[in-house]
């Protein structure tokens, strides 16, 4: 982690954690987390204490086997793939870009759903940190400049004060046998299931690129 400002460095990080009253384990673990993602992003910290959460409510750790859903692409991934080992390449992280800052896991199941608790971030619970409130409204009260000492603090003091957590169930995909096919557009080859009609997505609705050699 390369900290561009003096509030990002990691004895500046375990002071504030230290004064936030954060265990020495989860503090491990954030730190970690900020070398993963780059930078102490906000959301990143704020991600972690929901992880976490959703381990204790779980009665679980990173060596178990789950399965997680994040309702944004913003930051709060990373905290799945490092605190619970929750990644896209494992196949057990799912995001869905509904803008909501708020993670579901659940653990492994034969069947067509799975039992799982859900933490997000309360927006009434939020105004008893007005520093933590004024950035998540990304108000222009809020100055990054001279407020991002402040903001950590509150994070860290916050902890799980600002988050909510409900039970709920969400639906299982089974894995499923498949065989690998040759695009005739393209000639590489890909799983069945991902051809669209007569060729690959590459060659289709998810192309993203153009051969320029």
């Amino acid at each position: 982690m390369q900290p561009s400002h003096k509030e990002e460095s990691p004895e500046a990080l375990i002071a504030s954690m230290n004064r936030g009253g954060v265990p020495q384990k989860l503090q491990k673990e954030i730190l970690a987390l900020s070398e993963f993602h780059t930078y102490p992003a906000p959301g990143v910290l704020i991600g972690a204490f929901m992880v976490d959460w959703c381990l204790e409510l779980l009665g679980a750790d990173k060596t178990r086997k789950l399965y997680g859903v994040c309702e944004t692409p913003k930051c709060l991934p990373d905290a799945l793939q490092v605190l619970a080992h929750v990644t896209i390449g494992n196949n057990r992280l799912k995001i869905v870009p509904i803008g909501k800052f708020a993670i579901t896991m659940n653990p492994p199941s034969e069947g067509p759903t799975a039992d799982a608790v859900r933490v997000w971030v309360d927006l009434e619970k939020l105004k008893m940190f007005p520093t933590i409130d004024i950035w998540y409204a990304n108000s222009p009260a809020f100055d990054k400049k001279t407020m991002k000492q402040q903001l950590f603090d509150e994070i860290f003091l916050a902890g799980k004060k600002i988050l909510s957590t409900e039970k709920v169930r969400v639906k299982v995909t089974q894995k499923k046998k498949w065989k690998s096919v040759t695009c005739p557009c393209c000639g590489e080859k890909v799983p069945d299931y991902l051809i669209e009609g007569d060729k690959c997505g590459a060659c289709g609705s998810m192309k993203y690129y153009e051969q320029i050699g």
